[in-house]
């Protein structure tokens, strides 16, 4: 698959993606102007989704020898809101803590897989309604058969540290489109006898529901 097969697909993505929000936005939402994130956003509420992506390797940061190196993920999630609302500006927001297993399938430079899980610390933005601007950082572990079949990496067990932006959209006051882009890294923090890393562009989309707090 070319690379403009793949930008185009992916920019198709993104367009179905901003299609459903604005199309679900009116019938389902109701589109009430009053509605602030603040109201469902609470200390203990849960949020349980997934999201899927698309991971694409760069050599712009690290010293991968090849960006030859791409995948699809899978991510359900589960998180829990751990602090009512902080700070008076506009970016007054909330830290909320999520357990994100992922599986993926590597396409490049061969057929492979990933399995493993993170935890996730986000910092929900609360100031603009519906729209819920994020940022996330995480860090977890993986098992995948790409090592050592390639030259970054000779390990199977792999760590993972990853982190980016995102916004959330309420289609409901508990439900949430989600999208996202990170910056992914996969390294064996030098436990095997090689250990470039592996630095991937990681977009995704995906949905969430609010529950509420059992605390």
């Amino acid at each position: 698959m070319s690379k403009q097969h793949r930008l185009t697909q992916a920019g198709l993505l993104v367009a179905m993606f901003l299609g459903i929000v604005l199309w679900t936005s009116p019938g389902v939402a109701g589109e009430r102007s009053s509605f602030d994130a603040r109201e469902v956003m609470r200390k203990g509420v849960f949020e349980l989704g997934g999201a899927v992506g698309y991971a694409q390797g760069t050599t712009a940061i690290g010293a991968a020898e090849s960006a030859n190196r791409s995948a699809v993920f899978v991510m359900p999630r589960a998180g829990m809101i751990l602090t009512e609302p902080l700070g008076r500006s506009w970016w007054q927001g909330n830290v909320e803590l999520m357990i994100e297993p992922v599986v993926a399938r590597f396409t490049k430079p061969f057929a492979a897989e990933a399995v493993g899980g993170s935890f996730v610390l986000k910092y929900n933005v609360l100031s603009f309604g519906r729209w819920m601007p994020f940022w996330d950082v995480g860090a977890g572990m993986v098992w995948t058969n790409l090592a050592p079949r390639i030259p970054e990496q000779s390990t199977q067990f792999e760590f993972v540290l990853e982190t980016g932006p995102g916004l959330q959209y309420f289609v409901t006051d508990r439900m949430t489109w989600l999208m996202g882009v990170r910056l992914h890294h996969i390294s064996n923090s030098n436990l095997g006898d090689r250990n470039t890393g592996i630095n991937g562009v990681l977009p995704y989309i995906g949905i969430s529901f609010f529950t509420p707090g059992v605390f």
